[in-house]
């Protein structure tokens, strides 16, 4: 049978969700065009630094940085069993001249852990980019949002009411963390530089003559060619593998905070107070043609479920390494870090998409408030029964009756909330039904919210967006 993409198994991040500028940083275009330029890099620093390497042999590499023959690759690497000798013999082909010096004093780790923390250096910038698109949409939705009062909820029973664009502060907020998170990462991830086979640096201590400045400055400028300040201090065979599991724990955190906000719009879909958006030739259901399901929100919650579950192979792996490097992390690395930013890119998309196009429904939440109303208002009706002299503790009692009979007939009977009908008959409280009315504005219950809202927005998400305002990503997703 022919192989295709239609035979053989293809990664649903790849085939269906992660977008393109996520899959090019992790594709092996990318990786080996990578390595050749870390070889050329090295060769570079050596030669600068006084070993025999000419201006040919460097301009021979120069040429061929990017034309890799996958397939001779292939074919060297299933004879020699090791893929950076392979590519070591693919890219001395076509610089036979260079060959000599392709490699000279490094070990595998330098061209492989090195192009992995570029990768995850470049890729983080993705999602950085992502990030603050979704922040800037939700910072629109609040500020448009902040004065309309919604029904709140703990343990989804009615709470005491908060504002649409309050609620969307909180999932604001997350974001905000996993950003300052990701700021840290970023600014503290380095290379591996130039560290030898076991971290001790003995190969280029050899090559120079045991001249340990130049060992050290050769480092420098290799990091520095690689677009970092440093090299980390100190390395066994590889860079910590730590490193891996911060990396994914920043990505499962973000995962964490899309979760949160996915489940939020899914149970405000059920009310019919706020929906994702639903294209005109979408299709809810293969049975039920009137169905509207945010199946986005629940492709966020699926993919931020394994992106959260994922960050347990780095974490598992910097544990379990042995002394200056055992090569059972290879194999788990090579998916578990790829197939993390792949992930968390696909989660971003869709919550931006999703962002981008909720629909609230006013109507539908002041329903909902005027039915739980009543009950928060009781304190206030209360408070101005006594202040005209009635008995606290007799009125207290009074309201606790009709209440619970108010509630009977709400979950008994599915009839409407009466409460305030009751108060204003029972001669307690001396008071009609058009005065209760006014204890019913929405309004006077949602607390400090809108101000919340607005200093939240003007110290805290403004900042962000004024340092990130070259920052954008596009909503579009794929299904």
């Amino acid at each position: 049978m022919e192989q295709n993409q239609n035979t053989r198994y293809q990664s649903p991040l790849s085939s269906r969700y992660a977008s393109d500028e996520m899959q090019r940083l992790f594709s092996a275009q990318f990786k080996f065009s990578t390595w050749r330029r870390l070889w050329l890099m090295l060769a570079e620093s050596e030669k600068e630094l006084g070993l025999n390497i000419t201006d040919e042999q460097l301009d021979e590499m120069r040429a061929h940085l990017d034309d890799i023959d996958f397939e001779a690759a292939a074919k060297h690497e299933k004879r020699l069993r090791h893929d950076v000798m392979a590519h070591v013999h693919t890219f001395g082909e076509v610089c036979p001249k260079a060959m000599p010096i392709i490699h000279l004093g490094a070990t595998s780790c330098y061209v492989g852990d090195n192009t992995d923390i570029i990768i995850m250096r470049e890729a983080l910038k993705l999602v950085r980019d992502k990030l603050v698109s979704v922040v800037r949409v939700l910072a629109d939705f609040a500020q448009q949002y902040k004065d309309l009062p919604t029904l709140g909820f703990t343990h989804f029973q009615p709470a005491q009411p908060t504002t649409v664009g309050k609620r969307a502060a909180l999932w604001l907020n997350d974001l905000l963390l996993d950003l300052q998170e990701l700021e840290f990462v970023q600014s503290t991830l380095l290379p591996r530089g130039v560290k030898g086979t076991t971290g001790t640096q003995a190969s280029f201590l050899e090559l120079f003559d045991g001249d340990y400045q130049k060992v050290k400055e050769l480092d420098r400028l290799v990091a520095r060619k690689m677009g970092f300040e440093r090299s980390v201090p100190v390395s066994g065979q590889t860079y910590s593998r730590k490193t891996d599991s911060r990396v994914v724990n920043l990505l499962a955190q973000i995962a964490q905070s899309a979760h949160k906000f996915s489940n939020d719009i899914r149970l405000l879909a059920h009310l019919k107070e706020v929906e994702e958006p639903f294209e005109k030739t979408q299709i809810g259901s293969s049975a039920m043609a009137y169905k509207r399901n945010p199946m986005r929100s629940e492709r966020i919650a699926s993919l931020a479920r394994y992106l959260i579950v994922d960050a347990q192979n780095p974490a598992v792996t910097a544990a379990t390494q042995w002394f200056e490097r055992t090569l059972d992390d290879s194999a788990n690395k090579r998916i578990s870090v790829a197939e993390a930013f792949l992930a968390c890119d696909a989660v971003l998309s869709l919550y931006l998409n999703v962002a981008s196009g909720l629909v609230v429904y006013p109507k539908v939440i002041e329903k909902h408030l005027r039915a739980e109303l009543p009950f928060m208002a009781t304190e206030n009706i209360m408070m101005d029964a006594v202040k005209r002299g009635g008995d606290r503790q007799e009125l207290h009692e009074r309201i606790r009756q009709h209440s619970m009979e108010a509630g009977r007939v709400v979950k008994m009977e599915g009839g409407e909330n009466d409460l305030l009908d009751r108060i204003a008959a029972d001669p307690a409280f001396g008071v009609t039904r058009e005065e209760l009315e006014k204890h019913m504005n929405p309004a006077d219950f949602v607390g400090c919210a809108p101000m919340q809202v607005e200093n939240f927005l003007h110290e805290q998400v403004q900042p962000v967006l004024e340092k990130y305002q070259n920052v954008s990503a596009s909503a579009d997703i794929r299904v």
